[in-house]
């Protein structure tokens, strides 16, 4: 019973340490001439749980107004 709880205890901390970590995101769009892209962005020392929230706070979908047919989008994730 010591042992799961020490071995709990370990787990807690190491979820909750800040490290570095890196949000990808691809930018796509069905226009013509558009080229996707990747940007990646590197965060030092924080929390995985606020990084994620970041980084998809990073991610939208558009469809263009009544004048223009094309869409675009952005998905970010976590690496």
């Amino acid at each position: 019973m010591k042992n799961i709880f020490v071995s709990a205890l370990v787990l807690v901390a190491l979820a909750s340490c800040k490290k570095d970590v890196t949000c990808e995101c691809k930018t796509t769009s069905d226009a013509p001439g558009f080229v996707s892209s990747t940007t990646v962005q590197t965060w030092k020392d924080v929390k995985k749980s606020d990084a994620r929230k970041q980084c998809q706070s990073y991610t939208a979908k558009q469809t263009a107004p009544v004048a223009s047919t094309y869409s675009y989008g952005q998905d970010c994730e976590l690496k």
